[in-house]
């Protein structure tokens, strides 16, 4: 019965060990996939930033996916791309027509191997309040979930606007005729 015993532990020993190996092989060869995957995340957090800084809504919006949600810093909820471009359209020929938006990603968490938890230390420079006074630089952080598309690019599936500048709500001005 005692060898019995060592036997048993000796063959849970290995099917463990086999696990843990095998597991943690997995591991490794997942990590050149995740850092190709967090390169081609900070590519589309830059196109963000880059489509942004051309003030084209419609730059702005392909970077999400067609069933986005965005919400701003006042906790107000944006629905989809057609609901981001009727938002957005306003602000970027007002507003925010002179801003100029820099990111950078702090961290990236992959959820699933086609979804990531992105965080974006972010900062804006040059909008305007309602009388065309320029605004304080704001900084703040973008908390995103992003999805991994086909092609192996990444577009936003849900943007929260953390800001850490006081700053107050800005609403759009009608167009000038």
């Amino acid at each position: 019965m005692r060898m019995t015993q060592r036997a048993f532990f000796l063959v849970l020993w290995i099917t463990i060990s086999s696990g843990m190996l095998s597991t943690a092989v997995a591991q490794n060869a997942s990590a050149p996939a995740q850092d190709k995957d967090s390169a081609a995340i900070a590519k589309a957090v830059q196109g963000y930033m880059d489509a942004w800084n051309t003030h084209d809504v419609h730059a702005v919006a392909l970077t999400y996916t067609e069933d986005c949600d965005f919400v701003n810093n006042f906790g107000t909820l944006t629905h989809g791309r057609a609901g981001m471009e009727t938002t957005f359209g306003p602000f970027m020929t007002g507003a925010y027509s002179a801003t100029h938006q820099t990111g950078s990603v702090r961290t990236v968490r992959f959820l699933k191997p086609d979804v990531a938890a992105v965080d974006v230390d972010w900062e804006m420079t040059g909008a305007k309040n309602q009388d065309g006074s320029v605004r304080p630089t704001r900084k703040g952080l973008h908390s995103l979930i992003m999805t991994k598309q086909g092609d192996g690019s990444w577009l936003i599936a849900v943007m929260h606007v953390h800001e850490f500048t006081a700053t107050p709500p800005i609403t759009p001005q009608p167009p000038a005729h």
